[in-house]
């Protein structure tokens, strides 16, 4: 890539996390996606995809290809379902040694790069250019994300999706500084059956509690765990818990977003008889992702009024 004026690695810039949207002039909102972040440096017909990491990318996506020139992107790769959300489980298997099984993945489940800034133009770096500017010029000659100005789209939005990231109109592109960028994820809550326990590697307390939810069919899906219990309710839970067991043990599940000790264990079965609240603040792949947030006990609640519609809510 030597022709254009911004090269590999670039670090992208960041969002600073907040519990509140921003409001007043100078603001634009987008949806938060949920993929892979890239940095994509177009050269002629070369396409050279750099991760959010400053990591090589193209041999998971020989799919992902651009309209030649010398420009640089910022936006997200996505594997989009059949109800056209991002199925970021399904992103992730893309991440493997073989080509041939890469190879099958890019055919039958594609991704594709959905742009919201524009960082180099005709061999020109545009980072000191105001937001505003860089974007005016991605929209004349791509189709990026959709973007408003208005509070209340992005209110809206925060209703139904991940969350919103939302932008200063006169702030320079900063690579890798959480600057003119904010995040704001969406928190909601569910009503969970749990149907299992992990212990702790010590033993004799409660690592996490294993979630489900009912399948119109009947059967109870593993969707997630909650953890996070001080150590005195850990050790009281075991004896709450103990009574439930079944005998039998379930399997990790296909989670890949818990740490490698949580993966690797298998959790002993319970008697779907209780039901917890917990917030959650991502869903992907009919799977609670980052864990749940125990709230509390729901006593006026049955299991089999936790239906897995709620993933959808």
């Amino acid at each position: 890539m030597g022709a254009n004026v911004l090269e590999p690695p670039l670090p992208p810039q960041l969002a600073k996390a907040a519990d509140e949207l921003p409001v007043g002039d100078g603001w634009s909102y987008e949806q938060k996606l949920d993929g892979f972040r890239v940095i994509a440096f177009v050269d002629g017909d070369e396409v050279y995809l750099q991760s959010r990491n400053g990591k090589p990318l193209n041999r998971y996506f020989p799919e992902v290809t651009l309209p030649p020139g010398r420009y640089v992107l910022d936006g997200e790769l996505v594997v989009a379902g059949a109800d056209g959300r991002e199925q970021f489980e399904t992103l992730q298997q893309r991440i493997h040694p073989a080509e041939s099984r890469i190879a099958r993945l890019a055919a039958e489940t594609p991704a594709e790069l959905r742009s919201f800034d524009l960082l180099a133009w005709d061999g020109e770096s545009l980072l000191d250019r105001p937001f505003a500017e860089r974007r005016r010029i991605l929209e004349q000659h791509f189709e990026p994300v959709t973007r408003t100005e208005r509070v209340e789209d992005a209110e809206g939005w925060m209703q139904g999706g991940e969350g919103v990231i939302a932008k200063r109109l006169d702030a320079p592109y900063r690579p890798g500084e959480r600057k003119g960028m904010v995040k704001v994820k969406r928190v909601r809550t569910m009503d969970c059956a749990v149907i299992g326990w992990r212990e702790s590697t010590k033993g004799g307390s409660v690592a996490s509690l294993v979630l489900g939810l009912r399948e119109p069919d009947g059967s109870m899906r593993h969707v997630g765990h909650t953890r996070g219990f001080t150590a005195k309710r850990a050790r009281e839970l075991v004896e709450m818990l103990r009574p439930l067991e079944t005998g039998e043990f379930g399997e990790p599940g296909p989670s890949r977003w818990s740490g490698t000790r949580e993966r690797e264990s298998t959790w002993r079965a319970l008697r779907p008889q209780l039901v917890a609240e917990v917030a959650i603040d991502h869903v992907s792949d009919g799977r609670i992702r980052h864990g749940a947030r125990f709230l509390r006990w729901r006593d006026d609640k049955t299991p089999d009024e936790c239906g897995i519609d709620q993933l959808d809510g």
